[in-house]
Order: C-alpha cells, then sequence, then structure tokens
C-alpha cells in the first residue's frame, strides 16, 4: 500500500530525515518508535503533506501513485488519515456539521443530516464520547483526552485506507487507552486491508493492537525493524541498545 525509499526531508535549512526507507501492507499493523527529535512527526506530517517540510529526495509511492505530487487535499481523499498531536480548536464549527462534510467528502455523495445522525451515533459510541459532544464547536474548551477521542472519531467516519496515529496514546489514563485501541482494532475487523501506522514511545497502547512489525527511528533515519519482541527490548534496553 505504501512505499518510502530513499527519502531525506529538510524544514528551513535544517535536514530531518535522511534516507527513510519503509514498506507498508494492506491489512498491516505497523509501530513506529524512537527517542524525542528523531523524526517521526516529520515523518507523518510528509505523508500528509504538510508545507512545512520539504521531500529533497527520495519517493512515496501511495497505492501505485506518487504521493509526492498530490496536496494534502487529494491525499487525504486517496484514503490517508493522520492524528495530530495537539488538535486544533475551531471555536464555530459544530462537530456533527464537521463530520457530516467530511464523511460526504470521503464517499462522495451528500447524506442528508437525518441519514447521517445514526451513522455518527453508532461512531460517537465506539470512541466513548457523550452525545452532546456533537453539538459543541471543535475541539473548543475539550480536555487533552477529549481531543485525542475527536481524533479517533474522526478516524471512525472517514474508515480510511492508511491511518498514521501521532502519540494518540500520550497523556492518556488507563481507560481512555483501552478505548482508543478497541476503536482502532473495530477499524481493523470492519476494513481488513486498512494499513495503520503507530508513532508512539510506549508500549501499552502497542500491547492492545498487537503491530505486525516495530520499527526504531533515531536521528532521522529508520535504525532497525523486528517483529512485536522489538518492543519489550526497547522497554528493557532503551533506543540505543535496541538498535
Amino acid at each position: 500500500m505504501l512505499e518510502i525509499t530513499n527519502l531525506s526531508v529538510k524544514s528551513e535549512d535544517k535536514l530531518i530525515l535522511s534516507s527513510v526507507n519503509l514498506k507498508v501492507e494492506s491489512g498491516t499493523v505497523h509501530a513506529l518508535m524512537g527517542p524525542n527529535g528523531s523524526g517521526k512527526s516529520t515523518l507523518a506530517q510528509t505523508l500528509a503533506g504538510s508545507p512545512a517540510f520539504t521531500v529533497t529526495a527520495g519517493s512515496i509511492v501511495f497505492k501505485g501513485e506518487d504521493l509526492l505530487i498530490k496536496s494534502p487535499e487529494q491525499r487525504a481523499n486517496l484514503g490517508i488519515f493522520l492524528s495530530f498531536q495537539h488538535p486544533l480548536e475551531i471555536p464555530g464549527l459544530n462537530v456533527a456539521s464537521f463530520l457530516r462534510m467530511i464523511y460526504n467528502r470521503r464517499v462522495g455523495q451528500n447524506t442528508l443530516p437525518v441519514k447521517f445522525k445514526p451513522i455518527l451515533e453508532e461512531k460517537m459510541t465506539l470512541a466513548h464520547m457523550a452525545p452532546e459532544f456533537a453539538q459543541r464547536y471543535l475541539n473548543d474548551g475539550f480536555s487533552g483526552g477529549e481531543k485525542k477521542r475527536m481524533e479517533i472519531l474522526q478516524m471512525l467516519v472517514l474508515e480510511p485506507d492508511l491511518v498514521i496515529l501521532d502519540e494518540v496514546d500520550s497523556g492518556l489514563d488507563v481507560d481512555a487507552l483501552k478505548d482508543i485501541a478497541k476503536a482502532v482494532m473495530y477499524l481493523k475487523e470492519k476494513k481488513p486491508q486498512t494499513a495503520i501506522l503507530l508513532i508512539t514511545h510506549y508500549a501499552r497502547i502497542l500491547n492492545l493492537t498487537k503491530p505486525d512489525l516495530v520499527h526504531i527511528m533515531q536521528k532521522g533515519a529508520i535504525t532497525t525493524s523486528g517483529d512485536s519482541s522489538l518492543v519489550h527490548t526497547i522497554e528493557t534496553s532503551g533506543f540505543n541498545n535496541g538498535k
């Protein structure tokens, strides 16, 4: 589904990613781990098309298409979803209206509010969000945990082909972490071809989502890849000894 080859990326004059290589097959779960500042979020945002980063070398092919010539909107329409570490608060934008808008873009039709309501209610139940959240403004006054649930709700509504979760587990309590992991696995069961890239520092969410492959990123490059046993090595020995 996704093939990254010799990818190098800079921000302004600083090189952040250097010769990154990664293949993600349909239906697989990948974990990307590494110390702060290693380039994990830069890779995620580059995949989504953030204008803050410039690709200086390499290629990204998604479902057979050259991703680097696509706008962020086109990448989203192709089925790429990125959850943000720090989602924006948008006062005045109703949650239900926003979700119906992105759902209609995804399915290519105009679903009326009365028909979208049961779809949204189902997804909100899966994300363990109270019904009144649908009438609030997007992330406005939300707690950190509520913002993370809102990101997961968007994922459930869109049912993307490639899910990139950038530290969605940070700052969550045990119950919230379990709810988010259940939502991710629900999507995997409902849509088996979906691929998931989990960016995290911790093993907790990986114990619940069971990645097929684990990658360590250090100083802008993926230095080690292995099966889920690599998570235990990192937890006990750190990233340097996990190489």
